[in-house]
């Protein structure tokens, strides 16, 4: 993070029905207070609260029913969201009186206050409503129509360009030889980037040819903010992605072996001022490098305020987590829940080429480096990348 160029995300305007998603790039600030006016908060009756006083159903207090009740047990009848009388400073819900002629019958004694939303108690005029950096979600977008505004300005989408590299892959769709494999990891790369809300430019499959590999990553410098690369970065003679990333630029690698399992082979480098993420090619150590380094670049480069983890529970261990000493581990598990308890089933520690552990679990445990393992039964905090299994109960 340090070697990338500081720069905020370029800014644009948007109508607020399209800004779902986006990242609000400037504070959106209440032109008046919210709701403008004191409003009742359920159907019923304003009133004068100390008129209440004393009142049940075995002891009723009697409301003349006027049209705007200011003096002593006077009642005005208001509907949720309306205002409510100068002089009053309650409302009675409809279920607790009883209306006869143009008189009605109260049931209860109220505070005053009660039922009433003051003016300014959602947002006072001239404060902040929302801030700048947050992920607009439905909830945000409907407190800023609140607010009358019809359009936000948010940041512009990141666009990341995405490689895979190696002669043994092939498009899906495609006929394969013998020895060849389906291209996935482009697919599951590209798919974590446009759920963080990133725009994608598709650089396709590169074979292990040190100037192809360099030409692609020309073509993603020129069109892209970041380039993500899968394959190619591991010892071999055929590994030849970090090589070109030097080749086409300064300074090129920034970091080259990452003490994790599974990943160890990432690579992250800075060319003429954009990142390079140099993922392993093993699909989920390349998930795991994508989620220690590609969450928080492309939640830096969206304009977050502050990188959008995981979310996390705390779960109870069925088995042992097996770790490595020197290196932090990630052991996808199986989290369900069991009698009210959360478990964690560790589905393995072991094999980032088989993508089924990542289907049959939905989350991630780390274990530390200074730690050969998680013993069964201990409480760890998992990260999820998918729903919880909840145990349907009997009726």
């Amino acid at each position: 993070m340090k070697a990338i160029p500081a720069k905020k995300p370029e800014t644009a305007s948007v109508a607020l029905p399209s800004a779902l998603g986006r990242v609000l790039a400037e504070n959106v600030v209440a032109d008046e207070d919210l709701p403008r006016f004191d409003k009742s908060a359920v159907d019923g009756y304003a009133v004068r609260a100390k008129d209440t006083v004393g009142a049940s159903q075995f002891r009723p207090r009697m409301f003349k029913i006027v049209r705007d009740g200011k003096d002593r047990n006077q009642a005005a009848q208001v509907w949720t969201g309306n205002p409510i009388s100068e002089g009053a400073d309650a409302v009675v819900m409809l279920e607790n009186t009883k209306r006869t002629g143009e008189e009605i019958e109260v049931w209860m004694s109220l505070t005053p206050g009660e039922n009433v939303s003051k003016k300014g108690e959602d947002v006072q005029k001239g404060k902040t409503a929302v801030e700048a950096g947050v992920r607009l979600k439905p909830q945000h977008l409907a407190l800023i129509a609140a607010l009358g505004k019809t359009e936000v300005k948010v940041f512009e989408r990141p666009r990341i360009a995405v490689l895979a590299t190696g002669n043994e892959l092939v498009r899906i769709g495609h006929e394969r030889q013998p020895s060849q494999i389906f291209d996935t990891n482009r697919l599951m790369i590209s798919s974590l980037c446009i759920e963080l809300g990133a725009e994608l430019l598709d650089l396709g499959i590169a074979k292990d040819d040190l100037a192809e590999i360099a030409g692609r990553l020309k073509e993603g410098l020129r069109k892209a903010d970041v380039i993500i690369t899968t394959g190619g970065t591991s010892v071999g003679v055929a590994d030849l992605v970090p090589e070109a990333a030097n080749k086409v630029g300064r300074p090129g690698l920034v970091v080259h072996g990452v003490a994790m399992r599974p990943g160890m082979p990432t690579a992250l480098a800075v060319v003429d001022g954009k990142p390079v993420l140099i993922l392993s090619g093993n699909p989920v150590a390349a998930f795991v490098g994508f989620e220690a380094f590609g969450r928080p670049l492309i939640s830096r480069l969206l304009g977050l305020k502050q990188t959008e983890p995981r979310p996390t529970v705390k779960a109870k261990l069925t088995g042992k987590a097996t770790g490595a000493l020197g290196r932090k581990t990630f052991v996808r598990v199986r989290v369900f829940e069991d009698r009210d308890d959360l478990l964690a089933e560790p589905v393995s520690s072991k094999g980032s080429g088989i993508i089924s552990t990542m289907t049959k679990g939905n989350g991630f445990v780390v274990v530390p480096e200074n730690r050969e393992g998680l013993a069964e039964g201990e409480t760890v905090s998992v990260s999820l990348f998918d729903g919880i299994e909840v145990a349907r109960k009997n009726v």
